[in-house]
């Protein structure tokens, strides 16, 4: 039977549809407020909140498509078993009860061996706080199972922000449109801020340069004044390079350094040993660049201008991740941005949310157990680990939910492998079947953001928003939240805390001190609230470090043994070390793709068109590629065919990998993951996907 879950009463109704306020889950800086019109039942059209300023009504291409994804002819409506081999796809309708009573039978069976034999597996394909961490989180913790590292996004870019600013922190992004100077470092923000770049452009028509840092030259950097395409993985020399040139021409807010910064002298002697020959020789870029970058940077503080600096993800996915994100940090504090409200860094916002996750995810249930912690970058090797000192016992089950680690994971090769293993248990809570799906022994129908409550913070601004269910699950759909419920209760945990249903949740998000700056009823009624969050928060310095200034130098990591300053940490893989494999290989995703979420949605893929390598034209005439041509990119993990498109996007000796495909889409079941590695960046746990050396071949096989 399907789930019962009920509508809020708080819906408008407009000529005979309802629109149901809620928010984009997806994994992306702008979460968005979404309004749903529904007529009879049926999501007919998904929309962007006017009423909330940071979406403006706008979506992007893909979320306001939602109602295809939702009603999608291939989507898993009701429980289906394995049949066939791991992998083959083959599956059969089995009922909830049926799904539910086997998988808990299993769980119990290996829990009794050790319960941390079972690891989940999940991520990002919800933000929300309800479904992605509070049921879930509460019946492995209450198992003893062991817990997840869940570092495959923004762990090193977190933990280097943190080291310098104190959390995940920065200005705000609607003050973008007031700044003089915009960088935008590491982010292909058309494609993946949309909201943001509306802040850059009429910041752009009011006289503000922008400039866009990106080893590749996308959609955003033919937007902007100029483009410096560095090489992967030596944005820290960079942001060091800029720092010598404030020092030798004195472009530097001394009594914002003296106040509010910790470690400058210690600072000061390194990055002048950073000068612009230098950096140009290690970023791949003119010298004069360097001088030009710096120059505009420096000279915002002589004219007591803003310079704003929107850092994202893409620049930390380097085995110097941490150490790059602590280097650019630092630059606001030198010219005294933070002054204005304009003025600063954002890469996340996420840390000015006041979550109670202790009572989301009532760690108190591991009734004083440590289980081990398993790293979701390094899967394909710990599926394939048997039980040792070091490591513990086998995995023998896995659940996964809000992921596609067989697509997204790097070193995809051993990830399949792992999953491949016939004694390896494995549930996955989906929409569609995925590739991972494809090794489950059970799928199990999981809602979409349509069908169930949730309730979202945001790194890319400082607004909660409400998701309020428009429609009845769809099919046997049921939110993750009811499933491990379900699973709770056959293995036999009675804590009231299992029975707690999904609006209480939401509230439960933020019913803390500091949460009760939230006003649940104004969330009901409106859909979205903002927090109380000063227009320049570091104006007078007050950071959230324990110094409560901007610390050039962190003791924390001093007592870690590691550098307490920020440096340039070369790439695992660079040109010259890595024998056969010139090429410096980047993956960035698909303009309309989010990860691997989209993928199968056919509007969006005939858009995208096909899996491609970008290649610059001097790379692809020295390997006798044409544009279409079949290539095989290839280095000591694995091989991927692909086609070529020789772009002007790719500087020499780099080329993109586009993703991220679904495998069952490649030419030859693969994807670009197939390459990278299960590297760890230097701070965070990280993982390394642009820290990757190919070769790329013209492909002779006589058939595909």
């Amino acid at each position: 039977m399907p789930v019962s879950i009920s509508i809020s009463p708080n819906v408008s109704f407009v000529k005979g549809a309802a629109k149901v306020r809620g928010a984009c889950p997806h994994d992306c800086p702008d979460t968005c407020a979404l309004v749903t019109t529904v007529e009879n039942g049926v999501a007919v059209k998904v929309q962007g909140n006017p009423e909330h300023a940071q979406t403006g009504g706008v979506l992007c291409t893909k979320v306001s498509r939602y109602p295809e994804r939702t009603y999608h002819p291939d989507r898993i409506l009701q429980p289906l078993k394995r049949v066939g081999p791991k992998g083959s796809g083959q599956f059969e309708a089995v009922s909830w009860e049926s799904a539910l009573d086997e998988i808990a039978a299993q769980l119990k069976a290996i829990a009794q061996r050790d319960p941390q034999a079972i690891a989940p597996y999940s991520y990002a394909g919800t933000m929300g706080l309800v479904q992605s961490e509070s049921i879930a989180a509460r019946f492995f913790n209450k198992l003893g199972a062991s817990l997840l590292d869940r570092t495959i996004c923004s762990a090193a870019g977190g933990e280097g922000l943190t080291q310098t600013l104190g959390g995940k922190v920065g200005m705000k992004v609607e003050f973008f449109a007031e700044a003089k100077l915009i960088l935008i470092w590491g982010s292909n923000s058309i494609a993946s801020n949309l909201h943001f770049w509306r802040y850059a452009q009429e910041a752009k028509r009011q006289g503000a340069k922008i400039i866009c840092i990106d080893p590749r030259k996308t959609e955003t950097a033919e937007k902007c004044h100029e483009h410096i395409a560095l090489r992967p993985g030596t944005d820290a020399a960079l942001a060091l390079g800029i720092m010598h040139e404030l020092i030798v021409h004195d472009w530097l807010d001394h009594a914002y350094i003296n106040a509010h910064t910790e470690g400058w002298p210690l600072l000061r002697e390194r990055a002048l040993l950073w000068n612009p020959e230098r950096v140009a020789e290690v970023c791949g870029v003119p010298v004069e660049q360097v001088r030009s970058l710096a120059r505009d940077y420096g000279q915002c503080f002589v004219n007591g201008q803003p310079a704003a600096i929107r850092l994202n993800y893409g620049m930390q996915r380097v085995r110097g991740g941490g150490n790059a994100t602590r280097a650019v940090a630092c630059l606001p504090a030198l010219i005294g941005a933070w002054r204005h409200r304009a003025g600063g860094v954002l890469l996340s916002s996420s840390g000015m949310f006041p979550i109670n996750r202790a009572a989301l995810q009532r760690p108190d249930l591991l009734a004083g157990r440590q289980p081990r912690t398993i790293n979701m970058v390094t899967i394909g090797d710990d599926l394939l680990r048997d039980s040792s000192p070091g490591f513990g016992p086998k995995i023998e089950a896995l659940i996964v939910y809000n992921s596609n680690p067989v697509a997204v994971a790097p070193d995809s090769g051993k990830v399949v492998q792992g999953f491949a293993r016939e004694d390896l248990f494995t549930v996955v809570l989906e929409h569609f079947q995925t590739d991972t799906a494809d090794y489950a022994d059970f799928i199990l129908p999981a809602t979409t953001q349509l069908e169930h409550w949730d309730v979202h913070g945001a790194y890319g601004h400082t607004d909660v928003l409400l998701n309020q269910p428009a429609i009845a699950p769809v099919g046997q759909a049921r939110p993750n939240t009811e499933v491990f419920r379900g699973l709770a209760a056959r293995m036999g945990y009675t804590e009231p805390c299992f029975a707690d249903d999904d609006e209480t949740l939401c509230r439960t998000a933020f019913s803390h001190p500091g949460g009760d700056r939230i006003d649940f009823n104004e969330l009901l009624d409106k859909g979205f609230a903002s927090l109380p969050v000063s227009d320049a928060p570091f104006a007078e310095g007050h950071f959230p470090t324990p110094s409560g200034k901007c610390e050039f130098f962190s003791a924390r990591l001093q007592a870690q043994g590691l550098d307490g300053l920020p440096d340039h940490v070369p790439n695992y893989e660079v040109a010259g070390t890595s024998a056969g494999h010139p090429l410096a290989m980047i993956s960035p995703p698909a303009r309309n793709f989010l990860n691997s979420t989209f993928v199968n949605v056919k509007s969006l893929r005939d858009i995208e068109g096909e899996p491609v390598l970008e290649i610059n034209a001097e790379d692809a005439l020295a390997r006798g590629i044409t544009a279409g041509a079949v290539v095989r990119v290839f280095n000591q993990r694995g091989e991927y065919r692909v086609k070529a498109e020789v772009s002007k996007r790719a500087r020499p000796g780099v080329v993109h990998g586009l993703g991220v495909w679904w495998r069952k889409f490649g030419l030859d079941g693969t994807n670009v993951n197939q390459l990278t590695s299960q590297h760890l960046t230097d701070l965070g746990r990280g993982p390394v996907f642009y820290d990757c050396m190919v070769e790329v071949q013209l492909d002779t096989s006589p058939s595909l």
